[in-house]
């Protein structure tokens, strides 16, 4: 895959809403199989697309890309061969720097940048009059894929927001399809009187009723259709920090739970364990590898690392 082929890729899983991370080279020091500018592209479910290395390295920016997937946050990625830089195969963290002892590599040290391309938080804003037009509007310039929505229309997986600001018209409908959805933020443009109505009657559980918030928005003395816009993302805003990754507006649920890990027993390297990673039944219990020679070497002789 040239990098022309992987960029195109890249556009196309960004307009699908999938989040990948971006893997590039940006130093090698020889000997190594991949030099300055090579890239590769690691998706949700483990599979890396491109080239950054042999099996080793790209089994480290595997491991390494899901939990920047997992995390939102982009780091530099340092895998180099000298154990005694990092005691024990360790990972040491730095300010956005991360150092891999990788015994498998050729001698060389690789310097990759992981960047995380995640989607927007999806919104949709249902309503004509003046407050849905300032909540798109509003919602676009803080960076979110805000669509207008209609009654009906099916809910996406990966829907954060829901606001409905329709005055009245066909309110239950679209705020009980969106908590069964389980949508984590869902407001209600009303008055406490006809909001808390509104909401007796809908016949949901305790849980589907606590993501409902009505009136949406924090209490600013909002009066104007912008500034009532501005309480309700104001309060979207102040939710974020205190809720769970999997609650959190444009958090994916597949991203917010932790990487599933094994250690190969043969050059003792933390892989990623995924449907493709290579393992053997040892004794009922499953031993992930980091490539084929290891798992082969396992094979071979598997007493010889009975103490791993």
């Amino acid at each position: 895959m040239t990098n022309t082929e992987l960029l195109t890729r890249a556009d196309v899983l960004r307009h699908g809403r999938t989040p990948f991370v971006l893997a590039t080279v940006v130093h090698a020091e020889r000997p190594t199989s991949a030099k300055p500018g090579d890239s590769a592209l690691v998706l949700p479910d483990g599979t890396v697309e491109g080239f950054v290395g042999g099996t080793c390295a790209e089994t480290t920016v595997q491991l390494q890309g899901l939990r920047v997937l997992r995390t939102g946050e982009s780091l530099l990625l340092r895998i180099t061969p000298d154990a005694q830089s990092v005691p024990d195969g360790a990972q040491v963290p730095g300010e956005g720097l991360v150092t891999v002892a990788n015994p498998c590599l050729s001698g060389g040290t690789l310097d990759i940048f992981l960047e995380a391309n995640l989607p927007p938080a999806l919104a949709y804003v249902y309503g004509h009059a003046p407050i849905a037009r300032a909540l798109s509007d509003l919602g676009r310039a803080l960076g979110l894929d805000v669509r207008r929505a209609s009654s009906g229309e099916p809910l996406p997986a990966d829907l954060d927001i829901v606001v409905v600001a329709t005055h009245g018209r066909d309110e239950e409908t679209m705020l009980t399809e969106a908590a069964r959805a389980g949508v984590p933020y869902i407001g209600l443009v009303a008055s406490p009187r006809r909001g808390a109505a509104v909401l007796a009657g809908l016949g949901l559980t305790e849980e589907q009723r606590a993501r409902v918030h009505t009136p949406a928005g924090l209490d600013i003395g909002a009066r104007t259709p912008g500034e009532i816009a501005l309480s309700v993302f104001a309060e979207i805003t102040a939710l974020r920090p205190r809720a769970a990754r999997t609650v959190l507006p444009g958090a994916d649920p597949a991203r917010s739970r932790a990487v599933a890990e094994g250690v190969d027993p043969v050059c003792g390297m933390t892989v990623a364990i995924t449907p493709a990673t290579l393992s053997l039944d040892r004794a009922g219990t499953t031993v992930y590898f980091c490539g084929p020679g290891c798992q082969h070497a396992f094979a071979d002789d598997p007493s010889r690392y009975a103490h791993a």
